[in-house]
């Protein structure tokens, strides 16, 4: 809960002013000067601080507490209020009438009622309570409560204030509807936002273009782009909100043929292609490998956009869209912009880097990608874990072990960024490149394996066995192949590749073993595919 204070007070000055007031064991009797108010802090409820009664009506009590945690080095995450002091706060400000005259506290006393409550029923039967202290028809008041406990983190609280204004009568604007849409794509709450969807429908909203392009952005979210596609052809006003947040969607599924259709129909709808458009449709060139469609695109953005070197997204798509085909030296020459008058500015941070680094890792140019790194490290980028993904595989590719292995240390040690399960694959996967099977055992068993990093282990454990079989190491491999099997026994790629291990060397009874297990189960190996696209 929080008060905000004015500019010329500050929270550390008062609570000093106030610690006057208090002792190291203050009783709850203790008496309290006339116009100030006590908060009590911590467990036992032993330290106590004086606030005069004239900041409660400020906008944020949260800033006050903040400080004092920050000085007074409270553990509470809410500044060391207990249930005791909140409900004496909460009482104070009824008896006041300040509740009643700001608005702006009920968000703040919900969110800290929320953050000491022990069980989600306790706040919501006190969430119920509060809005009938309220008593308000006015959709204002809660709207703002849905809106703050949505950026607040508190999303469940947003969706009950949602559903108590349905079920009392109180008028739903489409802000709330909007704020609450976004608040279930956050949650990924399908079964809400579907009789949020009929609600919209049976109250008429469908003719606000706010509701529709959230709508269609749920949808697009969760991943039912069917639903999505509806939306957009059922709801009379579009604009090109809503068009985009259907390419977003399309492009998540990686249905590119559908984007690309769509991105052709905006002129019919009477719109302009911005640039979320066209990012949208080198995105699905770059799915499609559609190389000259991409090269459209460029051009007509060269025309269209007068300040690509200040669009990021832009540049990085058409680097990606390059790399895919690959056109590697188009990538780099749109890297480094050659040909184009820059008007502003350059914008070029780590997403342009990345975005480079991995057409290069991707097309093989392993030296170009270490060289580009220490480069970036010299224009003062600060690399993320993306671009160590691509450096640590680099370094595999052409052998220089010692390098991968500092590239990964650097991580942690020099830039404070954890290693993810990638990461650890593109080690293990470099350690089995270069013959040393016992240090990716190692680095498997006791580093990866007790984190419990879910399904990527398992192909790590694929990589070493895959190693095994080249280097002709049969009982790493078995053990390797078991710990992948403890994890998914139904994966036939593990017992393929066990399998190739046994012929090796002549182990028929083990191979024969292994048919009869994978007939069994009814396994099959999935058949690989590839396409290309053919040019007159």
């Amino acid at each position: 809960m929080a008060i905000r204070l004015p500019n010329a007070l500050s929270a550390k000055y008062i609570l000093r002013i106030s610690n006057l007031f208090s002792t190291e064991a203050a009783p709850m009797s203790l008496h309290v000067p006339k116009g100030y108010f006590a908060v009590y802090v911590g467990d036992s409820e032993k330290k106590r601080y004086v606030i005069p009664v004239s900041l409660l009506s400020q906008p944020s009590f949260q800033e006050l507490l903040s400080m004092a945690e920050e000085e007074y080095g409270f553990n509470h995450p809410m500044g060391g209020l207990t249930i005791p002091s909140i409900k004496k706060l909460h009482g104070h400000l009824l008896t006041t009438g300040t509740l009643f005259t700001c608005h702006h506290l009920h968000s703040n006393l919900i969110a800290t009622y929320a953050m000491c409550l022990p069980h989600n029923n306790n706040i919501i039967q006190t969430l119920h309570t509060f809005f009938k202290c309220i008593n308000s028809t006015d959709p204002l008041h809660f709207n703002v409560l849905i809106s703050d406990f949505s950026h607040k983190g508190f999303n469940f609280l947003a969706l009950t204030t949602f559903s108590f204004m349905h079920s009392n009568a109180i008028p739903l604007d489409s802000y709330a509807f909007c704020t609450t849409l976004n608040t279930c794509s956050k949650l990924k709450d399908l079964h809400f936002a579907k009789q949020i969807h009929t609600q919209v429908a049976k109250s008429g909203w469908y003719y606000s273009v706010f509701i529709g392009s959230a709508l269609i952005d749920l949808y697009s979210k969760v991943s039912n782009v069917k639903d999505a596609a509806i939306v957009f052809d059922e709801i009379p006003e579009k604009n090109i909100v809503c068009v985009n947040a259907l390419l977003s969607g399309y492009g998540e599924a990686g249905l590119w043929v559908q984007e690309l259709e769509l991105v052709r129909k905006i002129p019919l709808l009477n719109f302009k292609y911005d640039q979320f458009t066209l990012s949208a449709a080198l995105g699905a060139c770059t799915g499609l490998s559609a190389v000259e469609l991409g090269r459209q695109v460029h051009s007509y953005l060269l025309r269209t956009i007068f300040d690509v070197e200040s669009d990021v997204f832009l540049q990085s798509a058409l680097i990606e869209m390059y790399g895919k085909c690959g056109l590697v030296n188009k990538a780099w020459q749109v890297f480094k912009l050659e040909g184009i008058e820059i008007r502003k500015e350059r914008s070029r941070d780590i997403v342009l880097w990345t975005s480079m680094l991995g057409v290069y890792g991707r097309n093989g140019y392993y030296k170009e990608v270490i060289d580009l790194y220490k480069e970036m490290l010299r224009e003062g980028i600060r690399p993320d874990g993306i671009a160590f993904l691509t450096v640590i595989s680099a370094c595999g590719r052409t052998g220089q072990v010692l390098d991968g292995v500092k590239y990964f240390e650097s991580m942690a040690n020099d830039f404070r960024l954890e290693p993810s399960a990638e990461h650890y694959s593109c080690l293990v996967d470099m350690l089995c490149r270069a013959g040393e099977l016992e240090k990716a055992w190692e680095v498997l068993n006791e580093r990866v394996y007790e984190k419990g990093m879910g399904n990527c282990i398992i192909s790590m454990w694929g990589a070493l066995l895959s190693a095994c079989v080249d280097a002709g190491n049969v009982e790493l491999g078995k053990l390797a192949a078991q710990r992948a099997l403890e994890l998914d026994p139904q994966n036939v790629g593990i017992l393929v590749l066990l399998s190739n291990l046994y012929a090796r060397f002549g182990m028929w009874d083990e191979i024969g073993q292994l048919r009869v297990l994978i007939k069994t189960k009814g396994l099959r190996k999935d058949v690989g595919c590839s396409w290309v696209q053919v040019t007159s």
